[in-house]
C-alpha cells in the first residue's frame, strides 16, 4: 500500500529473487564462455549454465513483475509486457482458482467490458490466502470507488467447474487424442500385412538369395555371457559371448531370470531382429504389435477424444449462464462412453481388420450402436442446464422424507455444519446428519423466522462440496444470510415445507425434537 486511494502489489522476497536473477546470469556467462572458448554445446558446463540460465529467467520475471491500481484504473507490469486499463472498462474483478499439485493457487480474473476476461500477474496467493484475500478486497473498494462493479460484496468465484473456465487444455487434449487415434488406425492394415507375414515365414535355405533373406528365418548360435536383471520398470538385458550374434538383447526380467550364464541357446532373425531365443528351459518371444493392438489403442483415444468434445458440449450448452456458476457434470457422457468400450473394444481386437465381414459382426455392430445411442441420449438429458424454480414440489403425503440437502453455514440447527438431510412430511422440517429412518438427533428448522429470497445454481463461492447440479435457496434467517444446497426436486420439495411450516405459524407438534 503506497498511499490513500493506491494499491501497490509486488512479488514477496524480493531480494530472494534478485540473488536468483545474479545466479541466473552467472550461469549465462558460464554457457558463453564453454560455448565460445573452452567446450562446445556437448560440454556438460554448458548445459549446467543454460539451465540455470533458464532458471534465472524466470527470477527476473518474478522480481520485475508488479501491479498498481489507483483512480486511474489497473496497472499491470511484467518483463514481457506493460498494460494499463482504466474503471471505466472493467465489468468486474473475480477470483480465480487454479488447481495446484498441493494447494489451490487463487489469483485475479479481470473481466472487460467487451466480454474477455484478464488474468491480473499479482497479487497470487501461496501457502495462505489470507494477503491475498486482503489484496482482492482493496482492489474491489478501488473498483467500487472509481468504477462501477458489476457484483458487489463478496468477489465471484471462477473454478474449474464454473462456466467462465477457458477450455484450452480441454481442445488440445481432443485434439492429440484426435490425432493419436487416427495415426494408430492407419498402421493397422500394416501390422496386419506384418503378422501374417511373419506367421507364413520359412526358414531360410543355402539356395536363398542374399536379398530375400530378411523374410525368411535365419538361426544363429550363441552364448549367454551375463544377464542383467533390472527389478525397476526397465528393460532388462542378456549379453552374449564374443558378442555374436549380437552384443545384447532387451527381454522381459522373468525371461533375464530365466537364463543362465554360459547357456547355449538358439535365436532365430526376422526382418533383421531377433524374434526367438530357445535355451534349454525358457524360450523368449518378441512381441509383434497385433492389428488388434492397435485398432483398441486407437479406439481408446477415440473415445477419450469423445469424452473431451463431451466437455466441450457441456461447455457450450452452458454458455448462457453467469461465469461462477457450476456446469453440469459431463461424467453421464463418461458411462455411456464405457459402455460403448464394452461392445467395440472385443469386436475391433478380434476383427480388426474387418468388423462388418459377417452377419455376426454386424448384428453386434447394430446392437453396440442402439446401447451406445440410448446412452448419449440419456447423457444428455442428464447434463441439462435446469433453470432454478421449473421444478414443482411433490404433494405432502403425511410420510416422512428424508432428502440429501444441506445448509452451507453452521446455525444453531446446522452446528458445525453437522446435517447431511433434511426430513420432510411427517412433522416440521428439520435437520438430520443421516438419511433415516427416524428422526434421531434431529434438529428443527425455525421456518417461522426463514424467508427464501431466491433460488439459483450452484456458483463457485459455495464450495467444492455442493454437487454441480444442486440449487442454492438463499434464505434470510431473521436478518443474517443462510443458503441451503439440494437437487432440484429435492430443494423445490424442502422450500415447499418450510413454506407451509411458516403459513401454519409452527402449530404442529415438534417430532423433531428426540425424546429421551
Amino acid at each position: 500500500m503506497a498511499e490513500t486511494g493506491e494499491v501497490i502489489c509486488r512479488v514477496p522476497s524480493r531480494r530472494a529473487m534478485w540473488w536468483g536473477v545474479g545466479v541466473g546470469a552467472a550461469g549465462a556467462v558460464v554457457a558463453a564462455l564453454r560455448a565460445g572458448h573452452l567446450g562446445g554445446p556437448l560440454d556438460p558446463w554448458f548445459a549446467v549454465g543454460v539451465l540455470v540460465a533458464l532458471v534465472g529467467l524466470f527470477f527476473l520475471y518474478a522480481a520485475t513483475a508488479r501491479l498498481s491500481a489507483g483512480a486511474y484504473g489497473l496497472c499491470s507490469r511484467t518483463l514481457l509486457r506493460r498494460r494499463t486499463v482504466p474503471w471505466s472498462r472493467i465489468v468486474d474483478l473475480r477470483r480465480y482458482i487454479q488447481r495446484g499439485r498441493n494447494q489451490d493457487v487463487h489469483r485475479v480474473s479481470v473481466l472487460l467490458d467487451d466480454g474477455r476476461a484478464w488474468r491480473l500477474p499479482l497479487p497470487v496467493s501461496g501457502d495462505g490466502t489470507t494477503e491475498f484475500d486482503a489484496d482482492l478486497a482493496a482492489l474491489r473498494a478501488l473498483h467500487r470507488r472509481y468504477g462501477s462493479p458489476a457484483s458487489d460484496g463478496e468477489a465471484p468465484v471462477i473454478t474449474y467447474r464454473s462456466a467462465g473456465r477457458r477450455p484450452v487444455t480441454t481442445w488440445i487434449v481432443c485434439a492429440v487424442l484426435l490425432t493419436a487415434s487416427a495415426v494408430a488406425a492407419s498402421y493397422v492394415t500394416d501390422a496386419a500385412s506384418e503378422q501374417r507375414a511373419w506367421r507364413a515365414a520359412v526358414p531360410c535355405t543355402a539356395a536363398t538369395p542374399a536379398a530375400e533373406r530378411r523374410d525368411c528365418l535365419t538361426t544363429f548360435h550363441g552364448v549367454i555371457e551375463r544377464t542383467d536383471v533390472n527389478h525397476g520398470k526397465g528393460t532388462s538385458w542378456l549379453y552374449f559371448t564374443g558378442d555374436r550374434p549380437v552384443h545384447r538383447l532387451g527381454v522381459s526380467r522373468d525371461d533375464a531370470a530365466a537364463f543362465r550364464a554360459g547357456e547355449r541357446v538358439e535365436l532365430v532373425f526376422w526382418h533383421g531382429s531377433a524374434r526367438t531365443v530357445t535355451g534349454e528351459h525358457r524360450v523368449w518371444h518378441d512381441h509383434l504389435v497385433s492389428p488388434g493392438e492397435l485398432a483398441v489403442f486407437s479406439a481408446l483415444c477415440l473415445l477419450g477424444a469423445g469424452y473431451a468434445g463431451a466437455r466441450l458440449l457441456v461447455r457450450r450448452r452452458g454458455r448462457g449462464l453467469r461465469d461462477d456458476e457450476l456446469l453440469p457434470s459431463a461424467l453421464p457422457f463418461a458411462g455411456a462412453l464405457g459402455v460403448t468400450a464394452g461392445w467395440l473394444l472385443p469386436l475391433l481386437y478380434l476383427h480388426s481388420t474387418d468388423p462388418l465381414g459377417s452377419p455376426l459382426r454386424a448384428v453386434w455392430a447394430a446392437a453396440g450402436t442402439a446401447v451406445t445411442a440410448a446412452g448419449l441420449t440419456l447423457a444428455r438429458r442428464a447434463t441439462r442446464v435446469r433453470v432454478p424454480g421449473e421444478t414443482r414440489a411433490a404433494a405432502p403425503d403425511g410420510r416422512d422424507h428424508f432428502l440429501a440437502a444441506r445448509f452451507l453455514e453452521a446455525t444453531a440447527y446446522n452446528p458445525n455444519h453437522f446435517g447431511t438431510h433434511v426430513v420432510v412430511g411427517g412433522g416440521p422440517p428439520a435437520v438430520t446428519p443421516h438419511s433415516g429412518p427416524g428422526r434421531f438427533a434431529a434438529r428443527r428448522i425455525p421456518a417461522a423466522r426463514l424467508t427464501v429470497t431466491a433460488v439459483r445454481r450452484a456458483r463457485g463461492s459455495d464450495g467444492d462440496t455442493v454437487p454441480r447440479d444442486w440449487h442454492i435457496a438463499e434464505l434470510d434467517d431473521a436478518g443474517a444470510p443462510v443458503r441451503l444446497a439440494a437437487a432440484p426436486a429435492d430443494l423445490a420439495r424442502i422450500v415447499d415445507a418450510l413454506e407451509r411450516e411458516r403459513r401454519d405459524g409452527g402449530r404442529a407438534p415438534d417430532t423433531a425434537t428426540p425424546r429421551p
